[in-house]
């Protein structure tokens, strides 16, 4: 049995999007849990599709001593406050450092944090901690699927342990290896690391571990713990809107020998730097989306879902663009569903208005970013929620959703689902909780990029990916980056960033 630290810090950092994470919002339930601190962590995340709670099952059934400090997280959004990401990180080495007694530590992190004093917020918490505890000590990492991996960060875990499926359905699930990668480190002490770099990025449609290549590169991966020789191996994307050095896909093995470990982080980077040519796909302009999804939907038997990736708030979008809702209004797309428009101020009214009442006003694009318009009309009261419901879906599973007052608006023939905290639109319980049942929509507009597809592809009659107006353009060519890596392809095949 070992004394095991545990705690979480998650943040994906959109370096182009307009608002930043407050410390606020990392102390807010929205998705996920708010701040949460000490034994709490037991029985809040209990059940919930999150690593920290597969990481705790497994531990507690090996029959190791768990010794929670803090976990939280905030919706992606752009850089980290200087003052949030400082007084986080030193409650939870503070904490970490006053527990006695300490075999190992287990961080349920992201991997794409920036902040606006620190491009690798994740390498410098573990630099930190390896000040605070010692060169030795066992320290195991759990990451997205989306995260930018650095040298740091891989010097100073004694593994990173990423997650395998986009949807993340497998959370938990990683969280259940970040465990039996730690018992092996307990008994058998420390492995022998590589990591190589891809140098082209994929824009995240295209990450999709639901078809390939993605499908593929990642059955390779778990091939390679159990026939090649290695103790634990992962392949993480990286979040293209991150204007950092780092950005970009990475692989990284660990194993008992260097030789083993070097020659597992090249066959690995060698079947990503094959598949570059097959991560394409095609991105529709709003205008024709809407008309195909009308046309196809006058006899389908499913809904034709448009997924607004350009606005997606799990990339760092704000969700409060209405670019492809002024689509669906303007072409009378009957029978539509517009989620989520990330509005608390017309949420408010709406509640004020009342069910079946009316107000006109301009709604979304308050935020300011730039090219976004608001809205204008007149829009009826058709359904009212308070926001707090149980999520349904396989991402969300096991979460108690609290996404502030909702209401669902009419306007022609189209419905808006409108939430007063920034969600992306993955589980239909966001619709159920406002009267939507999203079986019987003809088209369903949703604000995401993949996530959606866990609870909504086996209900689409077709998934259309549609370039509408946000900060997370799918095309990287848009980004203007300035501090990416020298001689990194923007896209897969693509010109190369000269700098």
């Amino acid at each position: 049995m070992a004394r095991i630290a545990i705690g979480g810090f998650q943040h994906e950092t959109n370096t182009f999007a307009p608002v930043k994470a407050r410390l606020e919002d990392f102390e807010m339930a929205d998705g996920w849990p708010g701040l949460t601190r000490g034994d709490a962590l037991f029985e809040t995340f209990r059940g919930i599709n999150l690593p920290l709670p597969g990481f705790i099952d497994r531990a507690q059934a090996a029959g190791h001593e768990l010794l929670p400090v803090l976990w939280c997280s905030a919706s992606p959004s752009a850089h980290v406050l200087r003052d949030t990401y400082e007084r986080i990180v030193g409650e939870l080495l503070a904490g970490i450092a006053a527990l006695p007694r300490l075999d190992a530590i287990y961080l349920d992190l992201h991997g794409a944090m920036v902040t606006e004093h620190l491009d690798d917020g994740e390498g410098e918490l573990l630099a930190r901690l390896r000040r605070v505890v010692g060169p030795e000590l066992p320290i195991v990492v759990s990451l997205d699927l989306h995260a930018n991996l650095t040298e740091r960060m891989v010097r100073y875990a004694s593994a990173l342990v990423v997650c395998r499926t986009y949807p993340h359905v497998d959370l938990a699930e990683t969280g259940a290896r970040s465990a039996d990668v730690m018992n092996r480190l307990l008994r058998h002490g420390p492995f022998a690391k590589a990591m190589r770099r891809a140098e082209f990025l994929v824009p995240l449609p295209w990450q999709c571990t639901l078809i390939d290549p993605a499908a593929a590169l990642y059955r390779t991966v778990a091939e390679s713990e159990r026939t090649g020789g290695l103790a634990s191996a992962s392949f993480a994307f990286g979040f293209p809107p991150a204007d950092i050095p780092d950005c970009g896909p990475v692989v990284v093995a660990y194993a008992e020998t260097a030789q083993d470990a070097e020659r597992g982080a090249a066959d690995l980077i060698g079947a990503v730097n094959a598949a570059e040519p097959a991560f394409a796909g095609k991105i529709w302009p709003k205008d024709d989306a809407v008309r195909y999804a009308m046309a196809k939907g006058a006899t389908a038997p499913r809904p034709i879902i448009l997924a607004d990736t350009q606005d997606n708030p799990g990339a760092g979008g704000n969700s409060d663009s209405v670019d492809l809702l002024e689509a669906l209004v303007r072409l009378d797309a009957r029978g539509a569903v517009f989620a989520n428009l990330f509005d608390p101020e017309t949420a408010r009214i709406a509640h004020e208005a009342g069910l079946h009442g009316s107000f006109e006003r301009g709604i979304g694009a308050w935020c300011g970013s730039p090219g976004l318009e608001r809205l204008h009309g007149r829009f009826e009261v058709l359904a009212l929620g308070d926001g707090s419901f149980k999520a349904t879906g396989p991402f969300y599973r096991g979460n108690h959703m609290q996404l502030g007052p909702m209401a669902l608006l009419g306007i022609g023939g189209t419905r808006i689902v409108v939430t007063s905290r920034k969600q992306q639109a993955a589980d239909q319980a966001m619709l159920r909780h406002v009267g939507v049942e999203p079986t019987e929509a003809k088209i369903l507009a949703l604000k995401s990029s993949v996530h959606f597809r866990a609870d909504f592809q086996p209900i689409a009659e077709e998934i259309l990916i549609v370039a509408a107006a946000g900060d997370n353009p799918v095309d990287n060519r848009a980004l203007p980056y300035r501090h990416l890596r020298k001689g990194m392809r923007l896209m897969p095949l693509g010109e190369a960033f000269s700098g």
